[in-house]
This record gives C-alpha cells, sequence and structure tokens, in this order.
C-alpha cells in the first residue's frame, strides 16, 4: 500500500475494490466532501479481513496525507450524515445503517492511529476542519459549528433517541467504540487536569445541551440495565479470518459485530468473557469516562508566571483554575425511579431534566455484575451522588442482592486491585452512615455462605457476615498492603454498625475481640523497637529519623486500638442485652485488655469494659454448679443475666459516626482509575509510551521482539501498537 493502487476493473473481486479504495482514502489525492468517492468507500461489502501490519501501513499513510487531504475530517462529516439519515427513516436495515457502521469503524482505526502517535499537545494531526476551497461546505457541515462539535452532536444524538434493536445495536457498538477512541487522548495528559489540556472531542461533548445529556445518560444505564446481545443472524454478511487465526466471531461472541474491514481486535478487542454483553460494557464505560471527566479552566491566564519552575507553576495553576460543572455527572446526580413518579413538595429545585430509570432492574443488574470494578465504580457513583438512589438501597429488603457480592471480593481481598477493595470499602461506609441500613442487615439471615472456606457460616445474619469480612480485612491489610486509609475505613464501617448490632454471631464477636488481639500485639511490638531505637539514638546519636516515624506509626496504632474498644463499648452501652455471645468473647478473652487498663489513651473505655465483666464474673461466681462449666452452661448464665442487665456504672460516650468524604480533587484518582479500567475491559488497545495519564510498565523485551517481526513482515520498521 505504498502507493495507491490502479481502479480496478469493472468485474473485480471484493478485496481488489477494497485495496483501490481504501488505498484511495490513504493516498495523496484530495476528494472533495460531495464527491462520490464517499458513497463508493461506504458502501463497500465489509466481508474481509486484513492483517494487522497493512493496517498499520494505511495508517501511516493517512497520518503522511491528512494535513493535505482531510479525508479523515470528511470521513467523520460523512459518518454524521449518515446517522441523521437513519433517524429520519422508519424503516429497518438499509444501505444508510451499513454505510453508518462503515463511517464509524473506519473513523475509529484511523483516529486511534493518531491520537496514539500525536507529537503535539494540542493534536493538530487530527486536522479536524475542511478543506478551504471547499464549496458546498454548509450542506454537510454548518459554518456555526466547528467539526468536533458537530461530531459529538451527531453522535450523541442517536446514541440517546434511538432504541437499541437487532437493526441498530451494531451501529450503537460501532459508536461507542468510536466514543471511546475520541476520548483517548486523556491518555496523552498527566493525572492532574489543567487548563492547557486539549481534547476535541470530550470537551466537545459536555458542552452540549443539558437535554441532550441526560438522554444519554439515561440510554447509557438502559444498555447496562438491558445487558444487549448483538444478533447471531443480524449480520448479512459473513467473516473470513486468516488460517490459523481465531475469528472475531469467536472474539466477541457474535457475528454482527464482524461487518467491519479491518479486524476487530486492532481496535478493541473483548474482555474474554462471551457471556458479557459487550455493548452493554462499553456503554458504562463511556458512561464513567463522561461523568468522571473535569474540565479546568485559568481564572486569569495573566496570573501565571512562566519563568517559574514547574512545581511552582503547578501549583499555582491550581490555585488560579476551577472546573466547569460537568454535566454528565448533574444528569447522574437526578437520576429518579421511573416507578415512583413522587411530587416535590419540599420545592427542591432540580438542576437540570430528570433522568428517569428503573431502579428495581439497575439494583439486579449491579448485583450480578459487581464482581467487575466497571460495575463497582457505578455503584459508588450512584450511592455517592445520588441521594434518590441510596435511598431506595436503604429500603430494599434485599440487600444481599448487593453486599454478598461485595464481600466475596472482599474476602477475595487478595485476587482484587487495592482500588476495588477501596471503593467496596467506600460503599460500605457509605451505606453504614444510615442507622436502619445497620438494623436491617442484622434481621437478614443466610442459610449458608458457599464461599467462606474457614469454616461453615450456616444461619448467620448478614452483619455477622458483614462484621467477620471487614476484620479479615482489615487482618489482610496488616500483612500485605499496610494501607492506613483502608483500615480507618473497615474501623469506621465497624463503628458506624456497633451500636445497631443484634444477635452478633459466636465467630464474629470472637473475631471481634481477637482484633483487639492483634492490634495490641501489633503496637506492643512497635513501642518495644521504638523504645530500642530511641535508646541507640541517644547513645550515638544517629537514627532519629527512624525513631520519629516509629512513633508515627505508634500513634497510628494507639488510635486504631481506641477505635476497637469505642466498638465494644456501643456494642456494650447499647446493645448488650440482644448480644451475649459477645459478652461471652470478651470473657473468654479478658486476659488481652489488662494490659492497657491504666493507659492513659484507655482507661475510660476499659473501665466500661471491666464494669461488664465485673457484672458477669460475679453472677457466674455465685452460681452452684456440679461439675465442670461448658461453654453451653456459661452462655446460658449470661443470656440469663442479659434480662437483668441494667447498664449500671456504665460511662456514656458520645456516639462514633463516620461519614465519608471526597477529596478536593477526586478527578486526580478517578479519571486514570476509569482509563485503566477501559484499557484492561476492553482490550484497548494503545501505545505505551505515550500514555502518561498514570504509570504504564514498559514491555521492553516484547517491543523489541515485535520490532523485529515487524522488519522481516514489512521490510521496515513500523510503528508498535
Amino acid at each position: 500500500m505504498g502507493a495507491v493502487p490502479s481502479t480496478p476493473r469493472k468485474n473485480a473481486r471484493p478485496q481488489d475494490t477494497a485495496e483501490y479504495l481504501i488505498g484511495t482514502f490513504v493516498g495523496k489525492k484530495s476528494f472533495p466532501i460531495s464527491s462520490d468517492f464517499w458513497q463508493k468507500l461506504l458502501e463497500l461489502p465489509l466481508t474481509i479481513e486484513w492483517p494487522d501490519h497493512r493496517i498499520r501501513q494505511a495508517c501511516e499513510l493517512l497520518a503522511q496525507n491528512n494535513y493535505h487531504t482531510r479525508h479523515l475530517a470528511k470521513l467523520l462529516t460523512h459518518l454524521v450524515r449518515c446517522l441523521q439519515e437513519s433517524m429520519s427513516t422508519s424503516v429497518g436495515p438499509s444501505t444508510i445503517y451499513t454505510k453508518a457502521v462503515n463511517a464509524a469503524h473506519m473513523s475509529s482505526v484511523f483516529l486511534k492511529y493518531l491520537i496514539e502517535n500525536a507529537k503535539s499537545d494540542n493534536f493538530t494531526e487530527l486536522y479536524l476542519t475542511l478543506d478551504e476551497g471547499e464549496t458546498t461546505t454548509e450542506e454537510y457541515l454548518p459554518r456555526d459549528q466547528n467539526l468536533e462539535s458537530f461530531v459529538m452532536r451527531g453522535m450523541l444524538s442517536f446514541i440517546g433517541t434511538s432504541d437499541v434493536s437487532s437493526h441498530t445495536c451494531l451501529l450503537h457498538h460501532e459508536l461507542l467504540n468510536f466514543m471511546l477512541v475520541a476520548m483517548s487522548t486523556q491518555l496523552h495528559s498527566g493525572p492532574s487536569p489543567g487548563p492547557k489540556d486539549v481534547h476535541p472531542f470530550i470537551d466537545a461533548a459536555i458542552a452540549e445541551e443539558i437535554s441532550l445529556v441526560s438522554s444519554v445518560v439515561r440510554r447509557l444505564l438502559l444498555n447496562y440495565i438491558a445487558q444487549p446481545r448483538l444478533p447471531l443472524n443480524g449480520a448479512p454478511y459473513s467473516i473470513f479470518s486468516e488460517v490459523g487465526q481465531h475469528g472475531v466471531l469467536q472474539k466477541v461472541g457474535s457475528a454482527a459485530a464482524n461487518l467491519v474491514l479491518f479486524p476487530f481486535n486492532y481496535l478493541v478487542g473483548s474482555s474474554g468473557d462471551g457471556s458479557r454483553s459487550p455493548l452493554a460494557e462499553n456503554s458504562l464505560l463511556l458512561l464513567l469516562i463522561l461523568i468522571h471527566y473535569r474540565k479546568c479552566v485559568m481564572l486569569d491566564e495573566s496570573t501565571t508566571d512562566k519563568s517559574e519552575d514547574s512545581a511552582t507553576s503547578d501549583s499555582l495553576l491550581k490555585e488560579t483554575s476551577y472546573f466547569y460543572d460537568n454535566p454528565y455527572c448533574k444528569a447522574l446526580e437526578n437520576a429518579r425511579d421511573i416507578e415512583f413518579d413522587r411530587v416535590d413538595v419540599e420545592g427542591n429545585a432540580h438542576n437540570g431534566p430528570l433522568v428517569r430509570l428503573p431502579f428495581a432492574s439497575l439494583f439486579d443488574t449491579l448485583g450480578l455484575y459487581l464482581d467487575e470494578e466497571s460495575s463497582v465504580l457505578l455503584l459508588y457513583s450512584l450511592v455517592h451522588g445520588n441521594s434518590d438512589f441510596l435511598e431506595y438501597v436503604l429500603v430494599r429488603t434485599d440487600l444481599d442482592t448487593l453486599l454478598m457480592p461485595i464481600l466475596e471480593t472482599l474476602y477475595n481481598a487478595s485476587r482484587r486491585t487495592s482500588n476495588q477493595i477501596y471503593m467496596l470499602l467506600i460503599i460500605l461506609l457509605i451505606l453504614s452512615q444510615d442507622s436502619s441500613f445497620n438494623a436491617s442487615i442484622h434481621k437478614l439471615i443466610l442459610p449458608n455462605v458457599p464461599w467462606y472456606q474457614e469454616r461453615l457460616l450456616n444461619h448467620t445474619s448478614l452483619g455477622s457476615l458483614m462484621v467477620i469480612i471487614l476484620i479479615r480485612t482489615v487482618k489482610y491489610n496488616l500483612s500485605k498492603l499496610r494501607d492506613v486509609y483502608l483500615h480507618t475505613n473497615c474501623l469506621a464501617t465497624l463503628a458506624n454498625m456497633a451500636p445497631h448490632v443484634h444477635r452478633l454471631s459466636a465467630y464474629a464477636s470472637q473475631r471481634l475481640v481477637s482484633l483487639f488481639d492483634m492490634l495490641s500485639r501489633k503496637y506492643n511490638k512497635l513501642a518495644e523497637l521504638r523504645n530500642d531505637k530511641m535508646v541507640m539514638t541517644k547513645a550515638n546519636s544517629v537514627g532519629g529519623s527512624i525513631a520519629e516515624d516509629m512513633s508515627t506509626e505508634l500513634h497510628i496504632y494507639t488510635d486504631f486500638l481506641r477505635i476497637v474498644l469505642e466498638i465494644l463499648n456501643a456494642i456494650l452501652t447499647y446493645a448488650l442485652p440482644r448480644n451475649p455471645e459477645v459478652v461471652y468473647a470478651i470473657m473468654h478473652r479478658q486476659e488481652v485488655f489488662q494490659p492497657f487498663k491504666n493507659h492513659p489513651r484507655f482507661n475510660e473505655l476499659l473501665e466500661n469494659i471491666y464494669t461488664v465483666l465485673d457484672f458477669f464474673n460475679s453472677r457466674m461466681d455465685s452460681q452452684r454448679m456440679d461439675g465442670e462449666w461448658s461453654v453451653e452452661k456459661v452462655l446460658q448464665v449470661i443470656i440469663i443475666n442479659c434480662r437483668s442487665w441494667r447498664g449500671e456504672g456504665m460511662k456514656m460516650f458520645t456516639q462514633l459516626r463516620f461519614t465519608y468524604e471526597q477529596e478536593n480533587h477526586p478527578e486526580e484518582f478517578f479519571i486514570p482509575y476509569v482509563w485503566q479500567l477501559v484499557l484492561s475491559r476492553c482490550s484497548f488497545s494503545f501505545n505505551p509510551g505515550a500514555i502518561n495519564l498514570f504509570p504504564v510498565d514498559m514491555p521492553v523485551e516484547d517491543a523489541d521482539a515485535k520490532e523485529e517481526a515487524d522488519r522481516h513482515q514489512d521490510g521496515e520498521l513500523n510503528v508498535v501498537v
């Protein structure tokens, strides 16, 4: 494809025709936007699959010639025209749909190459303008719109207003692929959005009117709920794969996904799970990109001194810039249950049109797919940002639908990413802020917990299981991650739950006391090491910073121990009669509290625990027993005396209540996180060397091998994708 092939004969094979038309598209000759060349290009019977190296050659040629031809801009313009025409027709499958699919896919392939190989910060390589000499531009592109706004409006209008059916499913799928590609300009930027960042397509999408934004958010969520399959019999064409290669059909699980000229895996592969809906997954990923994007602008450009060093300049930029409100985030916050059309009697004004959704279906779908990080992030976005959805979740009687997959994921924390664990713990913390949630989870009894391997958990309450898993997560974090933030979230959730604990199981009660024991041993070890280092520091005048670090860590564990004591206090103060197993566990391990009885940070809290111990120990001593005490007999005495417990001598402490608040710049976490999900879930290939959004490990040996293979195959060095 080093040169434009000669014009094929009239009865040429489709392969030859495709070679000619694609070669012409990427070649040096510029075709007017009104030329019939574009119709021929988009009407190809797309049954041909090219090898990756041929596609890279085509992309390289377009990159060389696009400045002169502006063919990418013209292809995008024809794509929007096809979408506009398809929305105006009520008939089923037609040529216009095929043309739109072709235009969307070809645009995605070439746009992706140009973006990932862009050398400029403002993506001038895209040349998103038409030829100045075009005389019929107004017919194709309104003069009051730039191309990126025209393209985004056309695509968002189709996505937001067109139902997903067997006829339109493939087109929706290709448009979502294009949107993911178009917004991948974010991968070039650093993790902290700045006013100088240029993202043509996503900025255009953010600037759209709220009614269109709301319709798009609704459609993307409905796609996620419906999990539509690309119809197996919906393709009018077959697909031909290279010998020895798996067909695209096997990669994405649907013949309809293969109406493409180029191999689908070159652009966006599947997640490897044929049971999942690619359309639903891409809808969710696009939604996450849109709702977490933040557009940064300067308050006053004159305040920035370009002569300052980069660190000072970055700090100044944060102080003199602000973020536009994100309309997609607002639309998600305004989502309301379609089954509950209540009137706002308090007169609270809503910022924009409401997005009507079936909350029941959304709740159930989330429960099915919470093993996926993208679904976890959606649930977080809903419970944190949408008070109506949070309220809906809290009144559901089947909370196990959401909590069981969350707890199972935490149980398997070693096989999950730290970000996913953080998100799940924050979700639990948000839910635990509601007293009705804390009460209801102890009323829901689970027949069994098959995935819990350490012991049989039969007829355990959901609340007891939650306590067990949170404590297990603390222990895992203590030995592996050692993250203070994770510890704090686990303990904060337990503290919120404590006053509402009801009939905590024997195993959960034992785990709670053993948590104090484990943290106390860690505390004692740190205290001993700290003291040794301080002695060495005084003797040798070195190691002061080490001793200081140990003092800081010791202070952290002091806080952790205090929170655990406050958790036990809350149960004993507000819910002792309902929790005889907690009393038994404390009595059984009462020696673990003794070393801290006179500790200034703990003595008041331990006074309450010893008041309880004194009460029940005295009742035990007054019992006449024939034979030795058994667990059952001790527990029976505790249960009987729980009825006469009046809490005399107990000190009342302010009830702990932890709430979750986002940090000041959440976009610095969420934007990189979302794109890591996009790259992992879609197998969205992108040149690692071009990614600045988050750290990427460069596979040096693999890259070298790839380059060597390309040299032998093509006779020249190709760009590694």
